[in-house]
């Protein structure tokens, strides 16, 4: 039990860090709140269905987890943008042509699009065609798949380490451990202050970070039930297979998140201890810019974002 006795919850809501900002996602409601160059902070609202209210593709076992996933990668980039976006000084975005602001705009899409090719070809193809280059095990499909994923485990940590020497990265790292230690607040059933908040954990079993471990884990063990050993084979079922690789990680996250049990605690310990790369210990203002982004999203029924 928590302070004034009462009964901590597992919430529905979810976040992501942004460029000096945070995005909640509620039942009803989402919500990003930005640090703004002048020390204000701005929130935007919009109206959510991830409740009782949620489309029918959203509540299916197994074929929610691709369609929440897709959704989320799709608000979670148009929010990083925009909170790119925040960044500039109202002077600047003045100054700028329809012309300037359109080709900046374009350069945006063109980034994400080799930022998207470029994730494939590191953490789903290049660790098969390695792994393929190792005559022994070329035709050795249980142990060539053991490998693949070692070797994607690797490169996706070692990516995680290096980006968090990045100044900028390291202050969204921040801005995500505000988003777990919120969130952690508001299931403890506490006032969302920055004292309250402070001394929660920054570690969630629900986090992006775990979700995307938990993907390469299944994936290994999907691909050791494929017969193919010739690699672009193998290219080919892994990306056919995503969708139903993300269905069962989001079902199993979700189990995570709702149970603790020694099962569940084996579960989410590799994403937890990733998760010390991935947050880190924020100060009282990005809290503030947490708590902003999360006050919207509450419902005023509690009941609706238990899960």
């Amino acid at each position: 039990m928590s302070e004034k006795g009462k009964k901590e919850i597992k919430s529905k809501i979810g976040g992501q860090a942004l460029i000096e900002g945070i995005m909640m996602l509620g039942v009803n409601k989402g919500a990003m709140a930005c640090r703004l160059p002048d020390g204000t902070i701005d929130v935007e609202e919009w109206e959510e269905r991830n409740g009782k209210n949620a489309p029918l593709y959203k509540r299916i076992p197994f074929v929610r987890g691709g369609f929440n996933f897709i959704s989320s990668m799709a608000k979670g980039y148009k929010y990083l943008m925009k909170s790119a976006d925040k960044q500039i000084p109202e002077e600047e975005k003045k100054d700028q042509t329809k012309a300037e602001s359109a080709v900046m705009d374009l350069v945006m899409i063109v980034g994400m699009v080799i930022g998207v090719d470029v994730a494939l070809g590191i953490f789903m193809f290049l660790p098969k065609i390695l792994v393929g280059l190792i005559k022994p095990v070329e035709d050795m499909r249980i142990l060539r798949s053991f490998l693949e994923g070692i070797v994607k485990i690797i490169l996706f940590v070692g990516y995680m380490a290096l980006t968090g020497l990045m100044k900028d990265i390291r202050r969204t790292y921040e801005y995500h451990g505000a988003e777990h230690k919120t969130i952690a607040c508001h299931e403890a059933r506490l006032p969302l202050t920055v004292e309250n908040i402070r001394k929660q954990p920054r570690f969630h079993k629900r986090c992006g970070t775990s979700f995307i471990f938990i993907v390469l884990i299944v994936s290994i063990l999907v691909m050791c039930v494929i017969p193919f050993t010739v690699t672009w084979k193998r290219i080919v079922a892994g990306l056919v297979l995503l969708p139903f690789v993300v269905g069962i990680s989001y079902e199993f996250i979700r189990l995570a998140g709702n149970h603790d049990n020694a099962f569940t605690r084996i579960l989410s310990a590799p994403g937890l201890a990733l998760q010390k790369i991935t947050t880190r210990e924020p100060d009282d203002s990005q809290i503030e810019v947490a708590i902003a982004a999360m006050k919207p999203c509450i419902p005023d029924n509690l009941e609706e974002d238990v899960w």
